[in-house]
């Protein structure tokens, strides 16, 4: 090989997997991409064995939020900084968090803010989604069309949350929107209005713990939403994705309509694999610690487990993503707003997740529940694929961007929020123990964890990427 081809990095002995393949080669990368798969590959600049461990493409995270503005004095803990931190020691190279318009405010204003944000920061690379809370016919002529043509191709809607929800026919219209244009519109579903009836029921009776939030948002609320999405996109036909599965009546929902054909996407999250209502304090009165684990939709029970693990394995669901809300619960800005315990309806929705979201997934190899490529499918190419950054994310191949992870899969963690790098001061997953963690970190050829231990890679080095088509298959 001439000196001008010299490697940059070569990894050997790998035992790579992707979300079809299993082969051992050695990993050529230059300039921060795969040059060249083979055996018995010339030196590189730098060489790491991988023997014993497994070579995954980095995850795609599909799904968080990081440093999103709040409302009423609310602050989430990570930034780009922190939260990239977290998704590199956990094994995900590519995060997607929301640009969020405001109510009487553009997408273009959320979009600049956002870069602002992320600029200087990202320690890996990152794209956007949007989020539409006010489709105004200037949005939807002009702003949308224009975003999506510059590399916005998805966006969520919500069908609760009073600052974000949208009406039935301004969903509609949202999705024509993505129909003509070649998007992917993401839904949170849950019915408003029944929430909003169940949770004044509740308060008028003084029941305002955090453990009652789960009663607030039973699984009927999600699986008449999911239904009605379902619905919408029936009737403008287009594909759209469910997110934040919860269990198994929303999952009947879209099977259903995924066997008559229609082009119904869903994602889950770990917090319906491994967290319970229970965790809220439903089983008794747990105090106002269950506020940790207060997000919508709420966790259910072990029943509604198992059915999101059978169906992860079923194919149900295309993306695995961790929904990373990160708010502190120690703090005014965070789970106790404003220094007070207030009734459930009041605290912060969501719980952290970035760095453990592949950990969590990958136990469930160990213990039988779905295979090496069904993991990488779900957690990378399937994400890079529906959010337009394949084949340059979510794979390992020649031309494609050298976002490796080294896994040791023996490897026994007992997770502890001491050791995790995000900046909340709590993980619900404390003290599960899994088996299988990622070692190794490689973000377009440079190290940034290297035996678990995070590099100090410089911050701002994470580049945007703009999406492409979404591939929707």
């Amino acid at each position: 090989m001439p000196a001008h081809d010299t490697l940059d990095l070569v990894i050997r002995n790998a035992d790579v997997v992707t979300a079809s393949d299993r082969f051992q080669c050695d990993i050529g990368v230059r300039d921060g991409r795969i040059a060249v798969l083979g055996h018995d590959l010339p030196r590189g600049a730098r060489e790491v064995d991988a023997t014993g461990l497994l070579a995954l493409p980095g995850g795609v995270d599909g799904h968080c939020h990081l440093d999103q503005p709040m409302p009423d004095g609310l602050r989430m803990a990570d930034d780009f900084f922190t939260g990239t931190r977290a998704a590199v020691c956990g094994g995900t190279t590519t995060v997607i968090p929301f640009a969020a318009q405001e109510k009487g405010g553009s997408l273009q204003a959320a979009v600049d803010d956002y870069h602002r944000r992320a600029e200087g920061r990202a320690v890996a690379d990152y794209g956007f989604h949007l989020i539409v809370a006010d489709p105004t016919p200037k949005v939807l002529r002009e702003e949308l069309p224009a975003l999506i043509r510059r590399g916005y191709t998805s966006f969520k809607v919500y069908m609760t949350y009073d600052d974000l929800k949208l009406s039935d026919r301004e969903m509609l219209s949202v999705l024509e929107v993505a129909k003509e244009n070649g998007a992917l519109v993401m839904v949170h579903a849950e019915n408003a209005d029944c929430i909003s009836w169940l949770t004044d029921k509740l308060i008028g009776e003084g029941r305002i713990a955090p453990r009652f939030h789960g009663l607030a948002r039973p699984a009927a609320v999600e699986r008449e939403a999911t239904h009605r999405a379902i619905t919408f996109a029936e009737l403008v036909d287009v594909p759209i994705l469910i997110v934040h599965v919860s269990g198994q009546e929303a999952i009947e929902q879209i099977r259903w309509a995924q066997g008559r054909g229609l082009r119904i996407l869903a994602e889950t999250c770990p917090q319906y694999l491994y967290l319970t209502a229970d965790d809220m304090g439903l089983s008794g009165d747990h105090g106002y610690e269950g506020a940790k684990c207060v997000c919508s939709p709420p966790p259910r029970d072990f029943e509604n487990q198992a059915a999101v693990w059978r169906a992860l394995a079923g194919g149900v669901f295309s993306v695995f993503s961790s929904d990373h809300a990160p708010f502190n619960y120690d703090d005014p800005a965070g789970k106790q707003p404003g220094g007070e315990r207030p009734s459930f309806d009041h605290i912060p929705n969501g719980v952290p997740g970035i760095e453990t979201r592949l950990p969590l997934l990958f136990d469930g190899i160990a213990r039988g529940k779905l295979t090496l490529h069904q993991f990488v499918a779900l957690t990378s190419y399937r994400p890079a694929r529906l959010y337009g950054l394949y084949p340059r994310k979510g794979t390992i191949a020649v031309g494609a961007d050298a976002d490796i992870v080294l896994w040791d899969p023996a490897r026994k963690v007992r997770i502890a929020n001491a050791e995790l790098h995000h900046a909340v001061d709590y993980t619900p997953y404390e003290g599960i123990e899994v088996t299988g963690w990622p070692v190794h970190c490689f973000s377009r050829g440079e190290m940034l964890v290297e035996g678990g231990r995070y590099l100090e890679p410089l911050a701002g080095r994470g580049r945007f990427l703009a999406a492409g088509v979404p591939v929707m298959d």
